[in-house]
């Protein structure tokens, strides 16, 4: 490694302890002559060893021929990363690679105390790594000096403008020397970043390397299909299956982050949070759990899925599918990187399994599409990692002779092995009981390899349902109950299928569901005699069919007796409405008075008879002529 050419002898002494043996194909493009003082555009997938390439670059402008540096100053690099927890990455990972160089590296991310960050960069600082939002702050403060910046450095320069950064990269870029070095990462180039590399780059060398075009070839992508109602179950299940060192899933939201979070811990997973509403000391420290072992899943958003490296990281789950091709290698570059194996694992519900489908087509992923593990699969594996548990392998020491004999005396060896394997069970939680689903394998490609082939017959029609068992709940129109929430929280309750549900009959008060006959009674068991589910809902079973007047009746909606509508004549050809008595019109009016129109003088009892002359309703006096109707009403005026 110290005989590389074009890596400087402190840089390459670095990379020799640290255990590189050979570099990735970006980190040797960056060795290019042709690049010593030249700008350049960098496309490499993610996990390709981007920021040991770009310090490798950086070393030459930055040392000037020198071995080491000179008294720190005003930085004279500047690393620009999207997220805080990249920016502390490429922190550290400058610092073991720049360490025998005496190099002083700062910190510049939001989150952090500002007022350390400025005394810092008044004591004098090599290089910079931060955050955009952080960087501007400070140049506008007047705390960070770029009068003697030689070059700046855009890590996932396309998440930076995802994540609306632009005009403050632009402001950096505008305040740092013309005469500078511009080096751009990202993992794709968009039209947005060919954009910015014309804006603020001069004669960039576009370098996109050859791993580029087989994305993460050491990761296995894995889609489970599941019913909707076992998402978080099969999640559980793939944990224990694989029982990795170390395993992220992803959320889509805050509050699933929150949940799952609390459920897992729950089950004695040692898992912690990452999500942006945690504070940066937090998200600190969720990290360094994870790298130290003392948290073994993170449970985090899409905020986590850049730039993030845990070492040992064997499994990705998407407990969400992603939005986008792009956000799917994102996530699973987190897994599978520097040589190693991973395993991305797509929890696919039943109902989404065309868009993920859609999602793998575009990023060109070929998945494996299988069930979750179940209950005897993880059993199997638990097996066999107690057969192949190392302790068996260690020789007994001294001090275990003694208590190892007195063991064997009073208890055997076949106690001794049940208690071995209880312990390894007791800390491990129990694999979930998955509802059965039928896997058919619908990808397109299948798809259009048996469109001349012979069809499977198509499922039985609703009006084929079979013999089926009706049940009640106590729920009904009038508190909003709804198919598409009743149908889920009955598959969670009784451990059925939606093809388990037949007909469901809405009432004001109440709810009637067909359940199938042959899993009627199992679904009653797995109630249980409380016969009660979610939101208080209670239920219960039905002799027979409901009775739907009987249920309608009850509720108060009794069937009204039939009447005739009104009709504006009394000899339309309808004995029935002449022979109805005719409604009284004012009060005081004679039995059969019929309508106003009927009559051609006005009974004295009539509401608009004068009264010593007057109107028993008038204007007011001086009112304009409609003025009453424009208000919508007349005055009565007060008796004398």
């Amino acid at each position: 490694m110290t005989n590389l050419i074009g890596v400087v002898p402190a840089i390459a002494q670095a990379l020799n302890e640290r255990g590189y043996t050979e570099l990735t194909p970006v980190q040797k493009a960056m060795l290019d002559p042709a690049l010593a003082e030249a700008d350049a555009l960098v496309s490499a997938q993610t996990g390709s060893g981007k920021t040991v390439a770009f310090g490798l670059a950086l070393a030459p402008t930055l040392l000037g021929g020198e071995d080491r540096f000179v008294r720190a100053g005003a930085p004279l690099a500047l690393a620009i990363a999207p997220t805080r927890e990249l920016a502390l990455q490429v922190k550290r990972e400058l610092e073991w690679l720049y360490e025998k160089t005496g190099a002083i590296i700062a910190g510049c991310v939001g989150g952090m105390d500002i007022r350390n960050e400025r005394r810092a960069l008044e004591r004098g600082t090599h290089i910079v790594v931060g955050t955009p939002g952080r960087i501007c702050d400070h140049i506008r403060r007047g705390a960070l000096d770029m009068t003697a910046l030689k070059a700046v450095v855009l890590d996932e320069a396309d998440e930076m403008l995802d994540l609306g950064f632009r005009e403050d990269l632009e402001f950096i870029l505008e305040a740092a020397p013309a005469e500078r070095r511009t080096l751009m990462f990202s993992a794709t180039v968009p039209k947005a970043i060919a954009n910015l590399a014309k804006d603020y780059q001069r004669d960039a060398i576009r370098i996109a390397t050859a791993s580029e075009a087989k994305q993460h070839v050491d990761i296995e992508y894995r889609a489970l299909a599941v019913a909707p109602a076992d998402r978080e179950n099969a999640i559980i299940n793939v944990l224990r299956f694989y029982e990795a060192r170390n395993a992220i899933v992803f959320c889509s939201t805050r509050a699933a982050v929150n949940h799952l979070t609390a459920r897992l811990s729950n089950r004695n997973f040692s898992v912690v949070a990452l999500s942006g509403e945690l504070s940066q000391s937090e998200r600190t420290h969720a990290l360094q759990a994870m790298r130290d072992g003392r948290a073994r899943v993170c449970i985090a958003t899409d905020v986590a899925a850049r730039g993030i490296d845990l070492p040992g990281l064997e499994l990705v789950i998407h407990a969400d599918l992603p939005t986008n091709p792009d956000t799917l290698l994102h996530r699973s570059g987190r897994t599978g990187r520097a040589g190693n194996k991973g395993i991305s694992a797509l929890v696919v519900p039943l109902s989404a399994r065309r868009r993920a489908e859609r999602l793998l087509e575009n990023a060109r992923i070929t998945a494996t599409w299988a069930k979750p593990p179940s209950v005897e699969d993880v059993m199997r594996r638990d097996d066999e990692r107690v057969l192949a548990d190392p302790a068996f392998d260690e020789t007994l020491r001294d001090e275990e002779q003694s208590l190892v004999r007195q063991l064997i005396e009073r208890h055997g060896a076949e106690k001794l092995a049940a208690a071995f394997v209880r312990l390894y069970r007791a800390g491990h939680s129990a694999p979930e009981d998955l509802v059965e689903i039928t896997l058919s394998d619908n990808s397109k490609a299948n798809r259009r390899d048996n469109a001349a082939g012979p069809r499977e017959p198509s499922a039985p029609r609703r009006e084929s349902f079979g013999d089926s068992a009706w049940f009640t709940l106590s729920v009904g129109r009038k508190q909003n109950a709804e198919p598409r929430w009743l149908i889920p929280m009955l598959c969670r309750a009784g451990g059925i299928t939606k093809n388990e549900i037949g007909a469901i009959k809405m009432q004001p008060e109440e709810t009637f569901v067909e359940i199938a006959l042959d899993a009627a009674q199992s679904f009653a068991d797995k109630i249980g005699p409380s016969k009660a589910l979610e939101r208080g809902i209670r239920i219960r079973r039905l002799d027979g069919a409901p009775n739907l007047e009987r249920a309608y009746e009850r509720a108060g909606n009794a069937p009204r007796p039939p009447h005739a509508a009104p009709s504006r004549f009394e000899n339309a050809g309808d004995d029935s409405r002449a022979e109805k008595p005719k409604k009284k019109l004012w009060k005081g009016a004679p039995d059969g008075a019929g309508a106003r129109s009927e009559f051609s003088e006005k009974p004295d009892s009539a509401p608009w008879k004068k009264k010593d002359g007057k109107p028993k309703f008038a204007k007011p006096a001086g009112a304009k002529p409609g003025a009453a109707k424009a208000k919508g009403k007349f005055t009565k005026k007060r008796p004398e």
